[in-house]
């Protein structure tokens, strides 16, 4: 997006310090490929003649983006774009010069296209096609896991419920209520190719089959996914029966082989490889701050978990030196 110069922009050229947040959002504006992503926004996007002048598709992707980024309600990121002058130059808007930031309702209605369209595993795929074409993804190969996303329990809400489309699920001894992101990793590269949601007592090897590529010969998985190559919608599948499946011991059984050294070497080669497969939990759920689910209701969660993991994604290729240089966690 082109940006006219403003006084402000000289006032703030001398200043000593760039602050991380500016480091990140530039980082991700050189990273982001904008002009596939507002193509694959434009045939779902209404410009209609009537009522106020349209804003740029290009302009609603770096709203929804910061929103994601910084885990900001609609009235929050409004607010964070006049506050926050990192914010309003990277969206593109000069106060100086009569610009507006777009409101939160103009915000929501731009979300539920991407909801509504299905628009947010395209969104994936085109964000990765850029590290796809320089080479950076492996192929032939992925880790699987997933991922509890809380989501509120409370009931003290209009409703008087809890969001009648998550569950709760036991791991360990610890209970958890809402949804499960499911995520399928190239196990190269370590960016995500792959992501399903569903509800939190949702078994994780009943959703391996849908996160494995077409020309994927193995799949790295811990022990959850135990018993996956029996399956029906894998044995019964030309391509997944023939895929090689590096399945984890149970712990249980791990910790019977500490007499076994080339035994538990081999557990141990196999913990480190899906290893990468943590990197984007940590990413989404920490440096972004979703670790709790924000809506209701699994296509919302699901939609906003998709575009989140495809967000992770640039921020990993840029870290792992993109032409434009390392990244840099959002302060």
């Amino acid at each position: 997006m082109e940006r006219q110069i403003t006084f402000a922009d000289i006032q703030n050229a001398s200043r000593r310090r760039v602050t991380k947040r500016e480091e990140f959002l530039h980082q991700m504006d050189e990273a982001i490929p904008w002009e596939a992503l507002v193509a694959l926004v434009k045939p779902h996007y209404f410009e209609g003649r009537r009522g106020r002048k349209p804003i740029g598709i290009e302009r609603m992707l770096r709203m929804y983006f910061l929103q994601l980024w910084f885990n900001l309600s609609d009235e929050g990121v409004e607010d964070a774009i006049y506050d926050s002058r990192a914010f309003s130059e990277f969206m593109g808007i000069s106060f100086g010069l009569g610009d507006q930031a777009p409101d939160a309702t103009t915000l929501l209605r731009f979300r539920r296209i991407i909801e509504s369209k299905g628009l947010a595993a395209q969104v994936l795929d085109c964000v990765n096609a850029v590290p796809g074409s320089k080479g950076v993804m492996m192929r032939g190969g992925s880790i699987v896991d997933a991922t509890f996303i809380e989501a509120p329990s409370s009931t003290k809400n209009a409703s008087k419920s809890r969001d009648p489309e998550a569950h709760q699920a036991k791991k360990g001894k610890s209970w958890h209520f809402g949804y499960k992101a499911h995520i399928g990793v190239d196990a190269g590269s370590g960016l995500v190719h792959a992501v399903r949601a569903t509800a939190a007592n949702v078994s994780d090897v009943t959703v391996a089959h849908a996160l494995v590529r077409e020309d994927d010969g193995f799949c790295y998985a811990d022990s959850g996914y135990a018993g996956v190559s029996r399956r029906p919608e894998v044995a019964g599948d030309g391509h997944l029966c023939e895929v090689e499946w590096k399945v984890a011991e149970r712990p249980s059984r791990i910790k019977g082989m500490r007499g076994l050294a080339v035994e538990h070497d081999i557990e141990s080669r196999k913990a480190s490889v899906r290893s990468k497969v943590e990197h984007p939990f940590l990413i989404v759920k920490r440096q972004f701050g979703h670790a709790r689910c924000r809506y209701r209701g699994l296509v919302k969660n699901a939609s906003a978990l998709t575009v989140l993991f495809a967000l992770a994604n640039v921020a990993m290729w840029a870290r792992a030196g993109c032409p434009e240089g390392p990244a840099v966690s959002p302060a």
